[in-house]
């Protein structure tokens, strides 16, 4: 469900969820168990979702359910267990995701905006086609499907000031993030390892000290992105296009690289 109100509740909604994760959990039982949400799911339809709004779920076994047919908006699912859960096509704005488990978990297609999902779980899991402004610091992506993926920040609709997607230390070694738009993402230390991002936009990205080696970056636009510090031994850079980059002159791995020739410098 899209957010209404003016902008000024928005940020209010959005500060308040962020607070939310600075607090250590307190030990409380969940609104459900995972047998009341089981019963719900098995009840509900695409005309009546069941309705998990701005449920309680902190630390609830959602292991391998089926939630397309559910409304999970604003949801608490912090330290959950949705890994191997089908939740494509959903919208997710504004749920509170610190800590969870989606090993495995079908995530295609989903909105996700305003969303903590640090310190989380995501080995395997299937983003693409999504549209996602999230912090996802510290998470675990080793294999997951980014590929189409909209994480880019939308430089026409910022009423808040800059939001944008945050993969700061995060493990994406192996992912698949072909075509990906990560237009102004910050990438800080982020490990992408044999990741294959070629057609990806990483346009303004802040990539310090990003791990390049093996990937594939072929025709990735890194125009005015910032590399200090970032390696790139033996990355496949054909097409690439490094212009007006910040840092390039710390970043390992370019100057001997076998395909430099077939990328483009300024």
């Amino acid at each position: 469900m899209p957010i209404t109100g003016t902008p000024m509740k928005h940020l209010a909604f959005i500060l308040t969820l962020f607070l939310s994760n600075l607090i250590p959990n307190t030990v409380s039982a969940a609104d459900l168990s995972r047998s009341e949400v089981i019963q719900l799911l098995k009840n509900a339809s695409k005309a009546k979702p069941a309705n998990l709004r701005r449920n309680d779920l902190k630390g609830v076994d959602l292991s391998k359910l089926d939630f397309r047919n559910a409304d999970l908006w604003g949801a608490d699912l912090r330290g959950a267990d949705l890994s191997q859960s089908n939740l494509s096509d959903l919208v997710l704005d504004l749920t509170v995701m610190t800590g969870i488990n989606l090993s495995g978990a079908d995530l295609s297609r989903v909105s996700i905006f305003g969303v903590s999902m640090m310190r989380s779980n995501l080995s395997n899991v299937n983003f693409s086609d999504s549209r996602v402004i999230a912090n996802l610091d510290n998470s675990n992506m080793s294999n997951a499907n980014l590929a189409n993926v909209r994480w880019g920040a939308d430089m026409k609709n910022q009423p808040m000031g800059l939001m944008r997607v945050s993969l700061n230390k995060v493990n994406l070694t192996n992912a698949n993030l072909q075509n990906a738009d990560l237009g102004r993402a910050t990438l800080r230390f982020a490990n992408l390892t044999d990741a294959n991002l070629s057609n990806a936009i990483l346009i303004s990205a802040e990539l310090g000290a990003a791990n390049f080696t093996d990937a594939n970056v072929s025709h990735v636009d890194f125009t005015a992105a910032k590399l200090a510090d970032s390696n790139f031994t033996n990355a496949t850079l054909t097409g690439a296009n490094f212009h007006k980059i910040q840092g390039l002159d710390s970043a390992r791995g370019l100057k001997n690289n076998k395909t430099k020739s077939a990328s483009m410098f300024d």
